[in-house]
C-alpha cells in the first residue's frame, strides 16, 4: 500500500492536482486527501483551489458541483459508477409539475441533486445550512427536494411551508436506520449522546441529542463534555471522528449504515484517475450556467467563516 500511496502523491504533484474526499469515503482515501469534509466544505474547497486538476472522491453530484464551480479546471471522479441513489429520485419533470401546482413557491434543492435538476432551483442548500438558506428565501412556500427527511428537519426550524418533491425521496443508507437501532445502541452505551444526520427518519430525529451535518457532528463532538457518542449517519465518518478526537469513543448506530456508492472509490482507482485523467466530469454549459446561479445563491448566504 505504501508504494501505491507514493505513486498517487507523485502523480498528484505531476498533474498539479488536489484530492477532495467526502467524510463517507474509505479510511485510506480520507488519509491521502488534501481536504476531507461535507458537501458545503467540499464546495468551498473546490472554488478556492489553485490546482489544475480536482480528483473528487465522492459521488456524481459532488463532482458535477465542482465542475460547475470550476469550468476551467479538469474535474475527475475515480469511479463513474459512484452515483447517489437519492439524487436520482428527483426528476426535472417532478419540479415542473410541483411549480404548476404551487406557482408562488420558491424551489430550494438539496445539493444532493443532479446538475440538471439544479437548473430548476432558486437556491441550493446543504444539510449544514438548509434551515438558514430556506429562512432567507422570500416565499412562504418552499418546494424542497429530494430528501423528505431533511424536509421534515427544516420544517421544524422554519415558519415556512415545505413541500417535499418528490413525496418519497430519501437517502437509502440513512432511511434504513431505525428507532430500534438507536434504542439497542443506547442499551449498550447508556452514557452516550445520540448524534444524527438530518437525513434519518423523523422518529430518530426526535430521539437525538443533536442533529447536524457530518461537519457539524465533528464540531459538536469536539465541544461536548460527553466522552461517548452513538453516531447516526454513514459509517465512514467514524474514521475521521476517531482520528480528530482521539480522547472520545464513537459507536456506529448500525454496522450496515454503509453507502455502496461512496465506497466504490479505492486507492487503485485514484491512482488510475490521476495517471489517465479519467473519468472527467464536465457539465454542459447551458446546464452549468443555470445551476451555478442556484449554487451562488447558497454561497452568498454563507461566508467562509460561517459555522457549519
Amino acid at each position: 500500500m505504501k508504494n501505491l500511496i507514493n505513486e498517487i502523491l507523485e502523480l498528484k504533484k505531476e498533474r498539479n492536482a488536489i484530492i477532495l474526499a467526502h467524510n463517507y469515503q474509505r479510511p485510506e482515501i480520507q488519509d491521502i486527501a488534501d481536504f476531507v469534509g461535507d458537501s458545503l466544505g467540499l464546495s468551498r474547497e473546490a472554488i478556492d483551489t489553485k490546482a489544475e486538476v480536482i480528483v473528487f472522491c465522492g459521488v456524481d453530484f459532488m463532482a458535477e458541483t465542482a465542475s460547475i464551480l470550476n469550468p476551467d479546471k479538469t474535474v475527475l471522479i475515480p469511479d463513474k459508477s459512484a452515483i447517489c441513489p437519492m439524487a436520482m429520485m428527483l426528476k426535472v419533470e417532478d419540479i415542473k409539475v410541483a411549480k404548476e401546482k404551487y406557482p408562488n413557491a420558491e424551489t430550494v434543492l438539496y445539493i444532493n441533486s443532479t446538475a440538471e435538476t439544479k437548473t430548476e432551483a432558486d437556491c441550493i442548500c446543504t444539510s449544514a445550512n438548509a434551515p438558514e438558506t430556506i429562512n432567507a428565501m422570500n416565499s412562504d412556500t418552499i418546494l424542497f427536494g429530494p430528501d423528505k427527511n431533511l424536509a421534515y428537519f427544516v420544517e421544524k426550524r422554519t415558519k415556512k411551508r415545505i413541500i417535499p418533491v418528490p413525496e418519497d425521496g430519501v437517502c437509502p443508507t440513512h432511511h434504513q436506520l431505525s428507532k430500534d437501532d438507536f434504542l439497542n445502541s443506547l442499551k449498550k452505551y447508556p452514557n452516550a449522546e445520540l448524534v444524527v444526520h438530518p437525513e434519518v427518519i423523523p422518529e430518530v430525529q426526535e430521539m437525538a441529542t443533536h442533529i447536524a451535518s457530518t461537519e457539524g457532528m465533528l464540531e459538536y463532538c469536539k465541544k461536548s463534555n460527553s466522552k461517548e457518542f452513538i453516531i447516526g449517519t454513514e459509517n465512514g465518518i467514524i474514521h475521521r471522528l476517531k482520528r480528530e478526537i482521539p480522547g472520545k469513543k464513537f459507536y456506529a448506530a448500525s454496522e450496515i449504515a454503509i453507502c455502496p456508492a461512496m465506497k466504490m472509490i479505492t486507492l487503485e482507482k485514484v491512482r488510475d484517475s490521476l495517471k489517465e485523467l479519467k473519468y472527467e466530469v464536465r457539465v454542459p454549459e447551458e446546464i452549468s450556467m443555470k445551476a451555478k446561479e442556484a449554487i451562488d445563491c447558497m454561497l452568498s448566504h454563507h461566508s467562509k467563516n460561517d459555522p457549519l
